[in-house]
């Protein structure tokens, strides 16, 4: 009987040893992963980050804190970002936008259609009256907002105008979350000409550092603890196009007659925003349908 009762002491003991020494050695592997040193110097679109300024270095150090230890959103942007930057990459390329500004598109939206409570749609965050003024589609039927490629001609034609007026690519930026007109009014009653210098609402404030910090974790993420096996990420999927310049009364059944179904035809085609078509103008669409991706392996 004693011997039992002391058996089941020493167990108890063990594990509460084994325990202890594994809490450990999690905390001493955590506490070693912390922190983890990036560049002092860094740039964006080829100009520099002044982080000899005390504010700037605290405000970049705040967002890659932040983009480090999120590790839900970033690893799934990351992922993401294997399938959506090579449409996005190209067309940045045509349009003589530098190619950072695809990291604007992350914080953005995080590379999903998301839907703001402002009522910004899309990867690129347009809100309605400036999406048509960029010569996108926006009605209760076709929304080309959520359309990746018009979307992103779209943000390259406002990041032209925005380069034109204020001269440089990260006061460009920033003119996208806080509008050419706010940005411009700050800069000139508070007589600067540096986004680094400006003082302005919160999240405007925080905006170019917010892209800076997804551009050094996406480019390194293994240095900044984001083990993401090549296989595990997401991938575009091969499509045909058929284009169509008549009504489609019926998505459900066009979808059907295109060998797949209408949830699949809409992941494809989030633009379209109803069951119909309506197309009395004979305006000519292009509908992607996938052409793998949906099978079963044989």
């Amino acid at each position: 009987m004693k011997n039992g009762i002391m058996k089941r002491i020493l167990l108890i003991c063990f594990v509460m040893i084994i325990s202890a020494l594994y809490i450990h050695a999690t905390k001493s592997n955590i506490k070693q992963k912390a922190h983890v040193d990036y560049p002092t110097q860094m740039t964006f679109s080829g100009e520099e980050v002044p982080t000899y300024i005390a504010d700037v270095n605290e405000r970049l150090d705040r967002e890659m804190v932040t983009n480090m230890n999120y590790h839900t959103n970033t690893t799934l942007v990351i992922k993401r970002a294997n399938k959506v930057f090579p449409v996005i990459e190209p067309i940045l390329a045509k349009n003589g936008i530098p190619d950072d500004f695809k990291y604007l598109a992350v914080i953005e939206s995080s590379l999903v259609n998301a839907v703001s409570p402002a009522g910004a749609r899309g990867v690129w965050q347009f809100m309605p009256t400036t999406a048509k003024e960029k010569g996108m589609e926006v009605n209760d039927f076709i929304d080309e907002r959520y359309n990746l490629e018009k979307s992103t001609e779209a943000a390259c034609t406002y990041l032209k105008e925005a380069y034109a007026k204020f001269g440089n690519w990260t006061l460009a930026a920033a003119a996208y979350n806080g509008g050419m007109a706010g940005v411009s009014r700050q800069l000139e009653s508070q007589k600067v000409a540096s986004y680094y210098d400006v003082l302005l609402t919160e999240e405007t404030a925080r905006y170019v550092y917010r892209i800076l910090a997804l551009k050094e974790i996406m480019k390194n993420p293994q240095k900044y603890g984001f083990e993401i096996p090549e296989h595990t990420l997401y991938n575009e999927i091969p499509v045909k196009i058929v284009e169509v310049d008549s009504t489609i009364n019926d998505l459900v059944d066009f979808a059907i007659s295109q060998g797949i179904n209408y949830k699949i035809l809409k992941i494809h085609n989030p633009w379209l925003r109803d069951k119909k078509l309506p197309n009395k103008s004979g305006k000519k669409y292009q509908i992607e349908i996938p052409t793998s991706g949906y099978s079963k392996p044989k």
